[in-house]
């Protein structure tokens, strides 16, 4: 999840532990557990794009992480903290929780985690986006209100309690959304008459109204959305894989990692001679049905013998149309 949702999620954790013994201290540095598992993004800025991608999620958002680092981290803050209002073991709780439950939000993401590291399995409920204001906001303002009580008061807890379980209630709402939505997709697939190997879904950005579907066929993908608004049936778009594109390069180790990172949900394109990687995973820049280019592009460009690969950018207003033509899509079609 993002940064906002996983520092609310790390105070609301931390409150529950040590709140009523420390106050708002046991807010901040929940807050601050929840951050740290994202960190690993700071290692694009010193390796190559593909170990950055494989990194990110993965040691810091282990349970082997958590269990190893979390006295680490209690030992700081009850060294720093020089009044000793709670032990180190209670500081070690606290970080432990606020670390642990990072990883978990972040398992029912597109994206997922590598959970069980050093194990390479990547757990992906796929039932939430990585921005969900419906899953943030109430949280939000109820771990405020808490924050504005006495560390005693009964308020206090009710209001930090009743942001876990809010939160807590919607993540399983989500669940069941996604089972009903997945329902309807494979429906449409029967009635249309067509047959594919693998059905993978997701919630679109920034809801859970809006959903989409990734279809494995023989020679191409397929990929529908659908909102519970809609009146018209789903219709399911078709994009080539084009796998052969590749040439030799299919046997390359850097594009077999990527392949790996995107658990097989790819296809290859061409444009002016130069190829490109895209992750089906993160769905299209735009809601138009004639779009091609997808959310996670990379270029992959053979120097000298050795091939480079880089992200593609991504643009601002890109952003804006995409925001646009999802809120007309959520209403229904």
């Amino acid at each position: 999840m993002d940064s906002l949702t996983q520092i609310v999620l790390g105070a609301a954790v931390g409150e529950a532990v040590l709140g009523k013994k420390v106050g708002n201290k046991a807010m901040l540095f929940g807050a601050i557990a929840g951050t740290i598992p994202d960190l690993d993004v700071f290692t694009r800025f010193f390796t190559d794009t593909i170990s950055a991608i494989e990194w990110h999620r993965g040691f810091s958002h282990s349970i082997f992480f958590s269990v190893l680092f979390a006295p680490v981290f209690g030992w700081l803050v009850f060294k720093l903290l020089p009044k000793k209002e709670a032990s180190w073991k209670e500081w070690s709780w606290l970080m432990f929780w606020g670390l642990f439950t990072h990883p978990i939000l972040d398992s029912f993401t597109t994206w997922g985690t590598q959970l069980f590291w050093p194990f390479n399995t990547r757990l992906a409920f796929q039932n939430i986006f990585v921005i969900d204001p419906l899953y943030t906001l109430p949280f939000l303002v109820l771990l405020v209100l808490a924050m504005f009580q006495k560390r005693t008061s009964v308020k206090r807890r009710k209001y930090n309690n009743w942001g876990l379980i809010i939160s807590s209630a919607y993540l399983l709402l989500s669940l069941v959304l996604k089972a009903v939505t997945y329902q309807k997709f494979t429906t449409a697939l029967e009635n249309q008459g067509i047959s594919y190997i693998e059905i993978d879904t997701r919630p679109s950005p920034f809801n859970t109204i809006l959903w989409t579907a990734n279809v494995d066929t023989e020679e191409a993908y397929l990929i529908a959305n659908y909102s519970f608004f809609d009146t018209k049936p789903i219709s399911f778009g078709t994009y080539p894989k084009h796998h052969e594109l590749l040439g030799d390069l299919k046997n390359n180790d850097k594009v077999n990692r990527l392949e790996r990172i995107a658990e097989g949900w790819y296809i290859i394109t061409k444009d002016n001679g130069q190829l490109f990687f895209n992750d089906l995973r993160f769905g299209l820049m735009s809601m138009d049905p004639k779009e091609q280019d997808f959310a996670f592009k990379y270029q992959l460009t053979n120097k000298d013998g050795d091939l480079e690969i880089k992200e593609t950018p991504k643009y601002v207003g890109d952003a804006k149309k995409l925001l646009q033509e999802l809120w007309n899509r959520i209403l229904g079609s």
